[in-house]
């Protein structure tokens, strides 16, 4: 009976660790392959195909070698909120694409945004409340995080 629960266990602990975060990978890299290290300079630039990490089974592109490193070296500081889906529809319980030239960086955390046709959900976000939308955000994202 002990060695049945010893597998059972086994069993139930692999399928909780099996699940994987949703990335938003856009052309196969998180932020559509922009260099992720760039935004907290404030700076929206594309990766390159030769500076490429990958982070829990996302892959991200650097512009260059020391963006790279410095990914290496701390990763979930720089990887985007949200898996990198629009933060503004992650509050309201959606997973939407980004413009990856619409990000903003607060308390050290990179956020990105939708922004097409002329909604701009980054310019909404700053007007409707961030704290509330992004404790709401938050809260939706422990729900939707995993892939299904």
């Amino acid at each position: 009976m002990k060695k049945a629960i010893q597998i059972l266990s086994f069993f139930l602990a692999g399928g909780l660790y099996a699940q994987k975060i949703d990335y938003n990978t856009k052309k196969g890299f998180v932020a559509h392959g922009y260099d992720v290290v760039a935004y907290f300079s404030n700076t929206a630039i594309p990766g390159k195909a030769k500076y490429i990490a990958t982070h829990k089974g996302a892959k991200f592109k650097f512009s260059n070698k020391k963006n790279l490193e410095l990914f290496n070296n701390n990763p979930d500081k720089y990887t985007p909120q949200y898996g990198g889906y629009c933060a503004y529809a992650i509050a309201s319980k959606a997973k939407v694409k980004i413009n990856p030239e619409t990000f903003l960086i607060k308390n050290d955390k990179l956020y990105l945004f939708y922004k097409k046709w002329g909604v701009n959900t980054l310019k909404k976000w700053k007007k409707e409340q961030p704290e509330k939308l992004e404790q709401l955000a938050n809260k939706n994202w422990e729900t939707m995080k995993y892939k299904k």
